[in-house]
Protein backbone atom coordinates (compact mmCIF):
# COMPACT_ATOMS: atom_id res chain seq x y z
CA UNK A 1 0.00 0.00 0.00
CA UNK A 2 1.60 3.28 -0.96
CA UNK A 3 1.98 5.85 1.67
CA UNK A 4 0.08 9.27 1.14
CA UNK A 5 2.40 12.14 1.59
CA UNK A 6 1.03 14.78 4.51
CA UNK A 7 1.27 18.10 3.94
CA UNK A 8 3.23 20.43 6.69
CA UNK A 9 0.82 23.30 8.41
CA UNK A 10 2.93 26.66 9.49
CA UNK A 11 1.45 29.50 11.31
CA UNK A 12 2.94 33.26 11.46
CA UNK A 13 2.84 34.40 14.65
CA UNK A 14 3.87 37.95 13.83
CA UNK A 15 4.57 39.68 17.47
CA UNK A 16 7.76 40.39 18.85
CA UNK A 17 8.56 42.62 22.16
CA UNK A 18 10.88 45.03 19.82
CA UNK A 19 12.40 44.52 16.32
CA UNK A 20 15.85 43.20 16.07
CA UNK A 21 17.74 45.27 13.30
CA UNK A 22 18.67 42.57 10.68
CA UNK A 23 15.16 41.14 10.28
CA UNK A 24 13.05 41.98 7.34
CA UNK A 25 10.32 39.59 8.60
CA UNK A 26 7.13 40.85 8.97
CA UNK A 27 5.90 41.38 12.87
CA UNK A 28 4.61 44.14 14.87
CA UNK A 29 4.55 45.22 18.24
CA UNK A 30 3.24 42.58 21.19
CA UNK A 31 -0.37 43.74 22.19
CA UNK A 32 -2.19 41.24 24.02
CA UNK A 33 -5.93 42.11 22.76
CA UNK A 34 -4.30 42.37 19.24
CA UNK A 35 -3.13 38.81 19.68
CA UNK A 36 -5.93 37.54 21.15
CA UNK A 37 -7.76 38.44 18.33
CA UNK A 38 -5.03 37.44 15.57
CA UNK A 39 -5.40 34.03 16.80
CA UNK A 40 -9.30 34.07 16.88
CA UNK A 41 -8.67 34.77 12.69
CA UNK A 42 -6.04 32.25 12.60
CA UNK A 43 -8.62 29.83 13.91
CA UNK A 44 -11.04 31.09 11.44
CA UNK A 45 -8.89 30.32 8.50
CA UNK A 46 -8.20 26.82 9.69
CA UNK A 47 -11.98 26.11 8.88
CA UNK A 48 -11.93 27.02 5.07
CA UNK A 49 -9.08 23.82 4.52
CA UNK A 50 -8.90 20.07 5.25
CA UNK A 51 -5.60 17.51 5.07
CA UNK A 52 -3.68 15.29 6.82
CA UNK A 53 -0.42 16.75 8.20
CA UNK A 54 2.30 15.39 10.21
CA UNK A 55 4.30 18.51 10.79
CA UNK A 56 3.13 21.76 12.55
CA UNK A 57 5.49 24.69 13.00
CA UNK A 58 5.06 27.93 14.65
CA UNK A 59 7.26 31.06 13.58
CA UNK A 60 7.42 34.52 13.70
CA UNK A 61 7.69 37.14 14.81
CA UNK A 62 8.44 35.94 18.32
CA UNK A 63 5.52 32.85 18.48
CA UNK A 64 6.73 32.71 22.65
CA UNK A 65 6.08 36.15 23.16
CA UNK A 66 2.03 35.51 23.11
CA UNK A 67 0.54 34.00 25.92
CA UNK A 68 1.04 30.29 25.80
CA UNK A 69 -2.67 29.48 25.63
CA UNK A 70 -3.15 31.21 22.54
CA UNK A 71 -0.65 27.93 21.33
CA UNK A 72 -2.44 25.24 22.85
CA UNK A 73 -5.48 27.32 21.19
CA UNK A 74 -4.34 27.12 17.91
CA UNK A 75 -3.29 23.15 18.22
CA UNK A 76 -6.69 21.92 19.42
CA UNK A 77 -8.33 24.07 16.60
CA UNK A 78 -5.94 21.79 14.29
CA UNK A 79 -6.65 18.41 15.81
CA UNK A 80 -10.54 19.06 16.17
CA UNK A 81 -10.58 20.04 12.45
CA UNK A 82 -7.92 18.35 10.35
CA UNK A 83 -6.32 14.76 10.16
CA UNK A 84 -3.17 14.85 12.43
CA UNK A 85 -0.73 12.34 12.46
CA UNK A 86 0.12 11.16 15.81
CA UNK A 87 3.87 11.13 15.37
CA UNK A 88 3.50 14.94 14.61
CA UNK A 89 6.09 17.46 14.90
CA UNK A 90 5.10 20.41 16.14
CA UNK A 91 7.51 23.03 16.40
CA UNK A 92 7.39 26.39 18.55
CA UNK A 93 9.81 29.29 17.92
CA UNK A 94 11.23 30.51 20.90
CA UNK A 95 13.13 33.67 22.28
CA UNK A 96 15.17 32.53 24.88
CA UNK A 97 14.52 36.15 26.91
CA UNK A 98 10.57 35.85 26.47
CA UNK A 99 10.07 32.06 27.06
CA UNK A 100 9.44 30.85 30.86
CA UNK A 101 9.66 27.47 32.54
CA UNK A 102 5.89 27.29 32.38
CA UNK A 103 4.97 28.03 28.99
CA UNK A 104 7.47 25.24 28.13
CA UNK A 105 5.64 22.93 30.63
CA UNK A 106 2.38 24.62 28.49
CA UNK A 107 3.69 23.89 25.76
CA UNK A 108 4.52 20.06 25.95
CA UNK A 109 0.72 19.18 27.03
CA UNK A 110 0.11 21.16 23.94
CA UNK A 111 1.97 18.53 21.89
CA UNK A 112 4.52 20.47 20.89
CA UNK A 113 7.97 18.38 20.82
CA UNK A 114 10.55 20.41 18.96
CA UNK A 115 11.41 23.91 19.83
CA UNK A 116 13.22 26.41 17.93
CA UNK A 117 15.79 28.68 20.10
CA UNK A 118 16.90 31.86 18.51
CA UNK A 119 20.78 31.93 19.97
CA UNK A 120 22.28 33.48 17.20
CA UNK A 121 25.46 33.59 19.26
CA UNK A 122 26.75 32.37 22.51
CA UNK A 123 28.92 35.41 22.57
CA UNK A 124 27.04 38.54 24.76
CA UNK A 125 28.74 41.21 23.09
CA UNK A 126 27.65 39.30 19.43
CA UNK A 127 24.74 39.31 20.45
CA UNK A 128 24.44 42.56 21.94
CA UNK A 129 25.49 44.18 18.20
CA UNK A 130 22.24 41.90 16.54
CA UNK A 131 20.16 43.89 19.12
CA UNK A 132 19.47 40.95 21.28
CA UNK A 133 18.90 41.24 25.13
CA UNK A 134 18.99 37.59 26.26
CA UNK A 135 22.69 36.73 27.61
CA UNK A 136 24.06 33.29 27.12
CA UNK A 137 22.62 32.34 30.76
CA UNK A 138 19.42 33.07 29.41
CA UNK A 139 19.88 30.44 26.53
CA UNK A 140 21.18 28.34 28.74
CA UNK A 141 18.58 28.15 30.73
CA UNK A 142 15.88 27.84 28.50
CA UNK A 143 17.38 24.89 27.58
CA UNK A 144 17.48 23.25 30.98
CA UNK A 145 13.69 24.25 31.06
CA UNK A 146 12.41 22.55 27.34
CA UNK A 147 14.28 19.63 29.08
CA UNK A 148 12.90 19.03 32.09
CA UNK A 149 9.23 20.03 30.37
CA UNK A 150 10.47 17.06 27.99
CA UNK A 151 10.71 18.75 24.81
CA UNK A 152 14.22 17.31 23.96
CA UNK A 153 14.45 17.89 20.55
CA UNK A 154 15.99 21.23 20.84
CA UNK A 155 17.44 23.73 17.48
CA UNK A 156 19.67 26.40 18.43
CA UNK A 157 19.97 29.04 15.51
CA UNK A 158 23.68 30.62 14.58
CA UNK A 159 24.17 33.34 13.05
CA UNK A 160 27.17 33.88 10.71
CA UNK A 161 29.18 37.32 9.77
CA UNK A 162 27.45 39.51 12.33
CA UNK A 163 29.18 42.68 13.37
CA UNK A 164 31.81 42.29 16.00
CA UNK A 165 32.00 38.26 14.93
CA UNK A 166 35.95 36.50 13.89
CA UNK A 167 36.72 32.85 13.11
CA UNK A 168 38.31 32.94 16.43
CA UNK A 169 35.01 34.12 18.60
CA UNK A 170 32.84 31.22 16.60
CA UNK A 171 34.54 29.06 19.26
CA UNK A 172 32.49 29.73 22.47
CA UNK A 173 29.21 29.19 20.13
CA UNK A 174 30.78 25.66 19.32
CA UNK A 175 31.77 24.62 22.90
CA UNK A 176 27.99 25.98 24.24
CA UNK A 177 26.72 24.04 21.34
CA UNK A 178 28.87 20.67 23.22
CA UNK A 179 27.77 21.42 26.22
CA UNK A 180 23.79 22.10 25.86
CA UNK A 181 23.49 18.48 24.26
CA UNK A 182 20.73 19.66 21.62
CA UNK A 183 19.48 17.81 18.33
CA UNK A 184 19.49 20.43 15.95
CA UNK A 185 21.49 23.76 14.58
CA UNK A 186 20.29 26.29 12.14
CA UNK A 187 23.53 28.31 10.74
CA UNK A 188 22.57 31.16 8.89
CA UNK A 189 24.90 33.89 6.99
CA UNK A 190 23.61 37.64 7.97
CA UNK A 191 22.15 39.20 4.89
CA UNK A 192 21.66 43.09 5.28
CA UNK A 193 17.79 43.24 4.07
CA UNK A 194 16.64 46.55 2.59
CA UNK A 195 14.58 48.27 5.14
CA UNK A 196 15.96 47.13 7.78
CA UNK A 197 17.93 49.07 10.72
CA UNK A 198 21.12 47.27 9.52
CA UNK A 199 20.87 48.45 6.09
CA UNK A 200 20.12 52.57 6.83
CA UNK A 201 23.53 51.42 9.01
CA UNK A 202 25.23 49.26 6.47
CA UNK A 203 28.33 51.53 5.88
CA UNK A 204 29.15 51.62 9.49
CA UNK A 205 28.66 47.95 10.39
CA UNK A 206 31.89 46.41 11.03
CA UNK A 207 31.57 42.54 9.69
CA UNK A 208 33.52 40.57 8.79
CA UNK A 209 35.26 40.31 4.78
CA UNK A 210 34.07 37.90 2.31
CA UNK A 211 37.43 35.80 3.19
CA UNK A 212 36.62 35.72 6.94
CA UNK A 213 32.51 34.69 5.76
CA UNK A 214 34.21 32.30 4.06
CA UNK A 215 36.27 30.69 6.47
CA UNK A 216 33.62 30.92 8.89
CA UNK A 217 31.27 28.67 7.26
CA UNK A 218 33.28 26.34 6.56
CA UNK A 219 34.79 26.05 9.65
CA UNK A 220 31.08 25.78 10.66
CA UNK A 221 30.61 22.66 9.10
CA UNK A 222 33.62 20.66 10.25
CA UNK A 223 33.28 21.98 14.32
CA UNK A 224 29.42 20.95 14.01
CA UNK A 225 30.38 17.50 12.09
CA UNK A 226 32.94 16.79 14.93
CA UNK A 227 30.08 17.68 17.31
CA UNK A 228 27.97 15.10 15.45
CA UNK A 229 25.98 17.36 13.72
CA UNK A 230 25.26 16.17 9.87
CA UNK A 231 24.83 18.79 7.86
CA UNK A 232 21.34 17.85 5.50
CA UNK A 233 20.87 21.64 4.00
CA UNK A 234 22.49 24.70 3.00
CA UNK A 235 22.19 25.79 6.71
CA UNK A 236 20.99 23.05 8.65
CA UNK A 237 22.67 20.32 10.33
CA UNK A 238 21.41 17.73 12.58
CA UNK A 239 21.76 14.73 15.16
CA UNK A 240 21.40 11.99 13.02
CA UNK A 241 16.99 11.36 12.98
CA UNK A 242 16.79 14.97 14.27
CA UNK A 243 16.28 16.80 10.80
CA UNK A 244 13.67 19.16 10.40
CA UNK A 245 10.78 17.43 9.14
CA UNK A 246 9.29 20.46 8.67
CA UNK A 247 11.46 22.09 6.48
CA UNK A 248 12.01 19.39 4.56
CA UNK A 249 8.87 19.96 2.84
CA UNK A 250 10.03 23.10 1.85
CA UNK A 251 12.54 21.92 -0.28
CA UNK A 252 11.79 18.50 -1.53
CA UNK A 253 8.31 19.98 -2.84
CA UNK A 254 6.18 18.56 -0.28
CA UNK A 255 2.91 19.97 0.64
CA UNK A 256 2.38 22.52 2.82
CA UNK A 257 0.29 25.06 4.08
CA UNK A 258 0.82 28.50 5.57
CA UNK A 259 -1.58 30.44 7.48
CA UNK A 260 -1.21 34.15 9.21
CA UNK A 261 0.57 37.38 7.95
CA UNK A 262 2.94 36.62 5.11
CA UNK A 263 2.30 32.99 5.21
CA UNK A 264 3.31 31.16 1.99
CA UNK A 265 2.06 28.05 1.04
CA UNK A 266 2.36 25.31 -1.83
CA UNK A 267 -0.84 23.65 -1.88
CA UNK A 268 -2.38 21.22 -4.15
CA UNK A 269 0.15 22.41 -6.44
CA UNK A 270 -0.32 26.29 -6.30
CA UNK A 271 1.68 28.79 -4.66
CA UNK A 272 0.17 31.38 -3.18
CA UNK A 273 0.14 33.76 0.45
CA UNK A 274 -1.39 35.92 2.42
CA UNK A 275 -0.31 39.75 2.46
CA UNK A 276 -0.28 41.69 5.78
CA UNK A 277 -3.60 42.13 6.33
CA UNK A 278 -5.01 38.45 5.84
CA UNK A 279 -6.22 38.53 2.00
CA UNK A 280 -4.79 35.43 -0.12
CA UNK A 281 -2.69 36.29 -3.37
CA UNK A 282 -2.43 33.86 -5.85
CA UNK A 283 1.57 33.12 -6.94
CA UNK A 284 0.74 30.64 -9.67
CA UNK A 285 1.71 27.70 -10.15
CA UNK A 286 4.69 24.98 -8.24
CA UNK A 287 6.37 22.03 -8.47
CA UNK A 288 8.20 23.14 -11.83
CA UNK A 289 11.66 21.55 -13.02
CA UNK A 290 13.56 25.06 -12.15
CA UNK A 291 12.25 24.99 -8.27
CA UNK A 292 13.58 21.01 -8.00
CA UNK A 293 16.86 21.86 -9.24
CA UNK A 294 16.70 25.67 -6.96
CA UNK A 295 15.12 23.59 -3.86
CA UNK A 296 17.11 20.59 -4.08
CA UNK A 297 20.25 21.61 -4.61
CA UNK A 298 19.92 23.24 -1.10
CA UNK A 299 20.04 19.59 0.12
CA UNK A 300 23.43 17.72 0.96
CA UNK A 301 21.54 14.80 -1.48
CA UNK A 302 20.99 16.57 -3.84
CA UNK A 303 19.05 16.04 -7.12
CA UNK A 304 18.74 13.86 -10.17
CA UNK A 305 21.55 14.56 -12.21
CA UNK A 306 18.97 14.44 -15.43
CA UNK A 307 17.54 17.68 -14.05
CA UNK A 308 20.20 19.80 -15.31
CA UNK A 309 20.31 20.25 -19.03
CA UNK A 310 23.37 22.53 -18.58
CA UNK A 311 27.07 21.73 -18.96
CA UNK A 312 28.01 20.94 -15.40
CA UNK A 313 31.75 20.13 -16.16
CA UNK A 314 33.20 23.24 -15.09
CA UNK A 315 32.32 23.10 -11.40
CA UNK A 316 32.96 19.95 -11.07
CA UNK A 317 36.56 20.31 -11.73
CA UNK A 318 36.58 23.38 -9.31
CA UNK A 319 35.00 21.24 -6.89
CA UNK A 320 31.87 23.09 -6.30
CA UNK A 321 29.97 20.21 -7.29
CA UNK A 322 30.11 16.32 -6.96
CA UNK A 323 28.46 13.13 -8.69
CA UNK A 324 27.47 10.04 -8.37
CA UNK A 325 26.74 9.55 -12.19
CA UNK A 326 22.93 9.28 -10.76
CA UNK A 327 22.60 12.20 -7.98
CA UNK A 328 24.24 15.59 -8.29
CA UNK A 329 25.15 17.99 -5.21
CA UNK A 330 27.13 21.31 -4.41
CA UNK A 331 30.10 20.80 -2.12
CA UNK A 332 30.22 22.81 0.79
CA UNK A 333 32.28 25.77 -1.49
CA UNK A 334 30.03 25.31 -3.69
CA UNK A 335 27.32 26.39 -1.44
CA UNK A 336 29.27 29.22 -0.42
CA UNK A 337 28.59 30.72 -4.49
CA UNK A 338 25.27 28.68 -4.38
CA UNK A 339 23.12 31.55 -5.90
CA UNK A 340 25.61 32.34 -9.05
CA UNK A 341 25.54 28.51 -9.45
CA UNK A 342 21.89 27.96 -9.50
CA UNK A 343 21.18 31.77 -11.97
CA UNK A 344 23.46 29.60 -14.31
CA UNK A 345 22.04 26.36 -14.15
CA UNK A 346 18.44 27.37 -14.53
Amino acid sequence: MIEIEKAGLYFHIPFCRSKCPYCDFFSVKYDRALAEKYIDRLIEEIEKYNGEFDTIYFGGGTPSVIDSALIGKVIEACKNHFTISDNCEITVECNPSSVTQKDLEAYSCFGVNRISLGMQSARNTERTALGRVCTKDDIEKAVIYAKKAKITNISLDLMLATPKQTVESLDESFDFIKKAGVTHISAYMLKIEEGTKFYALRDRLSLPDEEEVCLMYLKTIDCLKALGFEQYEISNFSKPGFESRHNLKYWTLAPYLGIGATAHSFWQGRRFYYDRDMNIVDDGRGGGNDEKIMLGLRLNKGIEKNLIKKDIRPYLKAGLMKTDNSRLCLTPRGMLVSNTILSNLI
